[in-house]
């Protein structure tokens, strides 16, 4: 058990709420531990009372109570994979794909052929690196987005709990501008149009089947309404179960959206 301690909050952690400030910086404190420290009044803010949804900010003064040594299994799997030893060949390779860094973010030129997070039978991934890549920070950098194995192109990481956040929020929001490019056989044909005239003409067409909902759902993910884009998949597959260009869809807009939610609220 350690000593009371006040904690000023960094500029590093953003606003947070205090309750996953708590689980950041002290991972050995479960969730129900944390709301008996505030009932008893034992953890404040500024030297006031203070709830687990309060949310904080650089500046604020943190009322640290004595803690327990001994973390949860959650706690301690997590320091497993903070802790995760990187060999120096892969120390090296990933370091080597930096293209920018600077105090808030990391960016990354991953090739085709590495997977971003682990999976079944998957044992190299970039996941599995980003200790590496801590330098003079005390944690590892965040994953912000993702990029399929087969695809290469620009990652960002974020290096702090607030740069993270914001990144999360600008892939979500669409504020930060994506490129694509790809290598394709011959010269395509070349199509322009409007989500909205795309809208009029599935508005105006009148057999609404599964193929139907399911070019409504691409509508209304160019629009970035992805939980109603969702939706549409799932009205889709449940008309033609059978195909697998409406699970495949459903499934990668599924892992975005959990990604997504992950991220902005870490």
């Amino acid at each position: 058990m350690s000593g009371v301690t006040m904690v000023t909050v960094s500029e590093d952690d953003g606003v947070v709420r205090l309750d996953r400030w708590f689980r950041r910086h002290y991972p050995q404190v479960t969730q129900g531990q944390i709301q008996k420290l505030l009932r008893t009044k034992q953890i404040k803010v500024d030297g006031k009372r203070a709830e687990a949804s309060q949310r904080i900010s650089a500046g604020q003064i943190v009322r640290v109570p004595p803690l327990p040594e001994r973390g949860s299994p959650m706690a301690a799997a997590k320091a497993r994979k903070e802790a995760v030893q990187v060999s120096q060949k892969d120390a090296e390779f990933v370091q080597s794909l930096i293209i920018y860094k600077d105090k808030d973010v990391i960016v990354l030129n991953k090739p085709s052929g590495l997977a971003v997070q682990g999976g079944s039978g998957l044992k190299r991934h970039l996941d599995g690196m980003l200790s590496a890549l801590r330098f003079e920070k005390d944690e590892n950098p965040r994953l912000v987005h993702r990029l399929d194995k087969d695809t290469s192109g620009v990652l960002v990481l974020g290096r702090t709990a607030a740069a993270t956040a914001k990144l999360a929020e600008a892939f979500r929001s669409r504020d930060a501008k994506k490129i694509y490019w790809a290598l394709v056989v011959g010269n395509p044909e070349m199509k322009e149009g409007k989500i909205n005239e795309a809208q009029d003409r599935l508005d105006n067409y009148n057999d609404r089947n599964a193929e139907w909902h399911y070019l409504q759902s691409v509508v209304f993910y160019k629009k970035n309404w992805t939980n109603e884009s969702k939706k549409q998949l799932e009205i889709a597959m449940n008309m033609d179960p059978t195909n697998s260009k409406y699970s495949t869809a459903y499934t990668k807009l599924k892992e975005k959206i959990e990604f997504t939610e992950k991220q902005f609220k870490s």
